[in-house]
């Protein structure tokens, strides 16, 4: 079976809809590049990819192999099936203008691509109202929390070709970015690449 490769541009996003059973694939194609993803139940638009409950049902804020992502109303919405880098973050909002206003240096806010307002833009023909757009699950993010509750924000771990599986365990409508901040890409903004292994049709 021949896979198609989509590739999300620099500091740019797209939406798409999964199937239950099919698998995402996220590639970090040149290394160093975080993806920023959100899902929501394609039959109710006020389920969505939840951290809080990811984390309280998984008892850990590092996702990997073998991890279930679930919803605001407890449901599975992805299973981790492979994890190259073993490091992702599902601590930190979509960077938005007021990220870039807040902390970076003065007058980069100014005409600064940003995950939000390219997920905004991903999820519009859905439905999907800006304010509905939550925490993210932020691949290949490398977020480190230190002893005394601190974050700190380094390079990417991923390296050209890595990538992330995700299997789909409902219908979903999801939100894919190559991530705009400076900050979590090591000062670089490079394509995300992705392919959608679908499920076997039943019957």
């Amino acid at each position: 079976m021949t896979l198609s490769t989509h590739r999300i541009p620099p500091q740019s996003g797209t939406g798409f809809q999964l199937r239950r059973g099919d698998v995402l694939v996220v590639i970090d194609p040149q290394g160093e590049q975080v993806a920023d993803l959100m899902a929501f139940a394609t039959d109710n638009r006020e389920e969505w990819l939840s951290s809080g409950r990811t984390f309280d049902y998984n008892e850990t804020i590092y996702l990997t192999t073998g991890h279930v992502l679930y919803s605001n109303r407890s449901r599975p919405m992805f299973t981790l099936l492979r994890d190259d880098v073993g490091q992702h973050d599902f601590l930190l909002t979509p960077c938005s203008t007021e990220t870039f206003e807040l902390l970076y240096p003065p007058g980069t806010a100014e005409g600064h691509p940003s995950c939000f307002s390219n997920l905004v833009s991903a999820f519009a023909p859905y439905g999907i109202a800006p304010d509905q757009i939550p925490t993210t699950l932020n691949i290949f993010m490398n977020v480190r929390v230190d002893e005394r509750g601190r974050v700190v924000i380094a390079p990417p771990l991923s390296r050209a070709g890595q990538r992330l599986e995700l299997r789909a365990e409902m219908d979903l409508v999801v939100g894919l970015t190559a991530c705009s901040a400076e900050g979590s890409n090591n000062g670089t903004f490079k394509p995300i690449d992705y392919q959608i292994i679908r499920a076997a049709s039943e019957g």
